[in-house]
């Protein structure tokens, strides 16, 4: 039922606007009210706090079923519900809880800030500082972030900055900042290759006074907190791959039982029917993945190995699906009449953010060996 609700939301709200927010690099206001409306902009908050109270999973599917429409919004939705719902409800204090999670459930989208111009895949090489008061009542943050999502659109921001520097990543907090506090600066959008309407901008913090108060969880504990949660993320993106390559697929496919050449369906011919079965297996094996990551973190079980697995393979299932979508649609295929370019474009996002593929074959090799000291393999 919530996928077949989502799907009808994403044929009737998003996909006419798909072409012109991608063209404008922006997300539609009247779209964006629509996602809150529907519950799927707080899938997990509970309902005391205005959200739907749904599972982990249900989280999921939301985002691949908007990724087969357009994975600009799903990243939106799948950054609000895994990674910034979440982390006010794990680690917020009662307070922060109940002034943020009502307003992310019904009306203010949220934005993650950790990356920095020198701090990609070695997140913690973050240079961005938070100086305490002498009285003890706010910290002072003062730095840069740059390729952070949501952030045109978002009224919260998540911020990393290090208390202690000489502490290294033992000093990294998180903050939570309001758009409007001043010395807060959100710059112009990135012009990017996919993804358009999904904002990523950079950040400037001069001075920027937080309460004390509004520190999210523990001081020094920061680091923790954005591992723990981009574990749960990567399962978020592996989602919004496998609905890209869904979705490339099922935009695809009837063509080539329209299209006649040599006096035949090109769908008929055995070298077309080979690639079009070999894509159906890579995204079932995709689907799989996601699906036993979604189900183990749900379960309580370790996830973290399933998560890299999932967010690696369904980051190249959708590339080589989306691939081969262009080809098979021929000269219409590299034109915008139909939707395998778009899907194209935004495929490769998804070898870079949230931990590159190289980051993420190295977290499997690092389990793996783990397990086979322990004897598990």
């Amino acid at each position: 039922m919530l996928r077949e609700s989502v799907a009808m939301f994403a044929s009737s709200e998003i996909a006419p606007k798909v072409a012109q927010m991608d063209r404008e690099s922006k997300m539609c206001p009247d779209m964006l009210r629509g996602l809150f409306e529907s519950g799927l902009m707080g899938v997990e908050i509970p309902e005391e706090y205005g959200g739907v109270g749904m599972s982990f999973t249900s989280a999921i599917l939301v985002v691949e079923e908007l990724a087969k429409v357009d994975p600009s919004v799903s990243v939106l939705c799948d950054i609000q519900n895994t990674l910034i719902n979440n982390m006010f409800q794990f680690y917020g204090s009662n307070a922060l809880k109940e002034q943020y999670l009502p307003r992310l459930a019904t009306d203010t989208i949220g934005s993650f800030a950790l990356s920095e111009a020198g701090s990609g895949s070695d997140a913690f090489a973050l240079k961005t500082t938070a100086k305490k008061s002498p009285d003890g009542s706010y910290y002072t943050l003062s730095g840069s972030k740059l390729w952070i999502s949501n952030s045109r659109e978002a009224g919260v921001f998540l911020v990393m900055a290090n208390v202690d520097p000489s502490l290294g990543y033992k000093g990294i907090t998180c903050f939570v900042v309001d758009r409007d506090q001043d010395g807060f600066e959100v710059g112009p959008g990135e012009d990017k290759l996919g993804i358009r309407a999904s904002s990523t901008c950079p950040l400037s913090l001069e001075n920027v006074e937080v309460p004390a108060d509004k520190v999210l969880g523990e001081v020094g504990q920061g680091y923790k907190y954005a591992i723990e949660i981009l574990n749960e993320g990567r399962i978020g993106i592996a989602a919004q791959m496998l609905g890209l390559a869904e979705g490339a697929y099922a935009s695809t496919l009837p063509y080539l039982f329209e299209r006649q050449q040599f006096g035949s369906k090109i769908g008929d011919f055995q070298a077309m029917e080979h690639q079009y079965a070999a894509a159906a297996v890579d995204i079932e094996a995709a689907r799989l993945l996601v699906y036993n990551a979604a189900a183990r973190k749900e379960a309580g079980l370790s996830f973290v190995k399933e998560a890299a697995m999932a967010k690696l393979y369904a980051a190249q299932a959708a590339e080589r699906t989306a691939s081969k979508c262009v080809e098979w649609l021929g000269g219409v295929g590299f034109t915008k009449e139909y939707p395998a370019e778009k899907f194209y474009r935004d495929c490769k996002i998804g070898a870079i953010y949230e931990g590159t593929h190289n980051i993420q074959l190295q977290t499997i090799a690092k389990l793996v060996k783990k397990e086979l000291g322990n004897g598990e393999i």
